[in-house]
């Protein structure tokens, strides 16, 4: 029996924590630079607000006080996930985290299933201060299906019954009221299918949840994939989908950016491409690995056709290593390759390929030296920084403090309570500091 725990509205729902005057409000939370909405509240789809809809289309909703958009806060968001997770993932035997704001939970062998996920959503309100929708079903699909239906009956009155909001057990409903939940399902709202795949589904009448679960396997497999039909097996009641207590090998570790304002100096690219690679590296250290290669890219804007237009990438290999140095230095050696002068250049990225363990390295040339144990000074540098803060301790030519061309524009960013002393929340502040944090919470607290 699984449990799939899943956060409303996430990245508002952390916003709503520090500060409690957006509820009720029509928040939504920006994309990198501040370009669209990647996240919205229940308000702000009621007013219309479409994901992934533009800022510039947003801005009359936001003079007219019916909007607050605020900068993505991934940092705060992070902390917050790791917190809830952790919270969740003492209520279950086993856990699978599936992405920032949603876990699969091994719920086999509890008894009173409804009573765990009040209690799940109690615990994860108090002691996070964000709200969770749980489905249980005998399988993981199943389960997704329930987390689907407890939100949707819960916001949308009348899709679903009232009863299954919040928290909704598909293993306690009798094969009458399933074969009804499911044919009230769109196949888009199952999981693994999608708005790509329901169009060619619909065109064979397999408009449902119920018609994809009674769908002949051989079909499936013909006109679709294996996967399809495991899809079809879990829907009807099948566990193909075992928990996956650990997650797969990271195939490659990837850091880019779209620039806050255009660069056009080598220097400045040198710089960015330094603080991507040593943030790629922090990652890839995490995970015990060692790196082979380090693929570089930049590109100019191919949203501003006027602009002349230069798109380069280049993979430099280099013997194993976890070292943020030499993987810097790799990248600069792709960076003297690929620079043009003259571009106007809105984006670039690093990607560590080729990852092993790092216990046990493959040698990457017979002539060459043994790869070196992981290094003691990166695992110094790291400590560091996770006590004192990220990039405490940096690389050289990259810098701290002074926003840079290259960074994202966070003009409406909130502070970063949980993970940085300075930004840390002051307790009995009124709305007028409050609102001078910034432009979005200013636009909330505005009388």
């Amino acid at each position: 029996m699984f449990a799939l725990v899943d956060a409303n509205n996430f990245y508002v729902s952390c916003e709503r924590v520090f500060h409690p005057r957006l509820e009720g409000r029509a928040v939504v939370v920006l994309s990198n630079n501040d370009g669209c909405a990647i996240s919205r509240s229940d308000e702000a789809k009621a007013l219309g607000v479409r994901m992934g809809q533009p800022m510039h289309e947003l801005r009359d909703l936001e003079r007219r006080g019916d909007l607050v958009a605020l900068s993505a806060n991934f940092e705060l968001y992070g902390d917050l996930s790791h917190r809830l997770m952790t919270v969740l993932g003492d209520m279950a035997p086993g856990q699978e985290i599936y992405s920032i704001d949603e876990t699969f939970l091994d719920v086999s062998g509890l008894a009173d299933r409804p009573a765990l996920g009040l209690a799940m959503q109690q615990r994860a309100q108090r002691w996070t201060g964000l709200p969770v929708c749980i489905g249980f079903g005998p399988t993981k699909t199943l389960a997704k299906l329930a987390n689907h239906i407890a939100k949707s009956a819960a916001r949308k009155p009348g899709s679903y019954p009232a009863k299954l909001a919040g928290v909704c057990d598909m293993a306690a409903q009798s094969p009458r009221q399933q074969a009804i939940l499911l044919d009230a399902t769109p196949v888009a709202e199952v999981w693994g299918v999608g708005r790509r795949l329901a169009p060619q589904m619909e065109a064979l009448g397999l408009r449902t949840a119920l018609d994809l679960a009674r769908a002949d396997a051989g079909v499936l497999r013909k006109r679709f994939s294996i996967v399809l039909v495991r899809t079809a097996r879990e829907l009807a009641g099948e566990p193909c989908l075992p928990l996956e207590d650990a997650p797969p090998p990271t195939q490659q570790v990837m850091f880019s950016r779209s620039f806050g304002q255009a660069v056009t100096d080598k220097a400045v690219m040198a710089e960015a491409l330094m603080a991507f690679t040593a943030s790629a590296a922090t990652r890839l250290r995490a995970q015990g690995l060692f790196c082979s290669a380090v693929h570089v890219m930049m590109r100019t804007s191919p949203f501003r056709p006027n602009d002349a237009q230069y798109r380069a990438a280049l993979t430099v290999p280099l013997d194993p290593t976890d070292s943020s140095p030499r993987l810097a230095g790799a990248a600069l050696a792709a960076l003297d390759a690929l620079w043009r002068p003259g571009f106007d250049y809105r984006k670039a990225g690093v990607m560590l390929l080729d990852l092993r363990p790092a216990q046990a390295p493959a040698q990457a040339d017979l002539f060459a030296p043994p790869p070196q144990p992981p290094s003691a000074a990166m695992a110094a540098i790291d400590a560091i920084n996770r006590r004192f803060g990220r990039d405490t301790v940096t690389l050289g030519r990259t810098t701290t403090g002074e926003v840079r061309d290259w960074q994202m524009k966070q003009a409406r960013r909130s502070p970063r309570y949980t993970t940085r002393l300075d930004e840390l929340r002051v307790v009995g502040g009124d709305a007028e500091q409050s609102a001078t944090v910034n432009k979005g919470l200013a636009q909330a607290f505005r009388p």
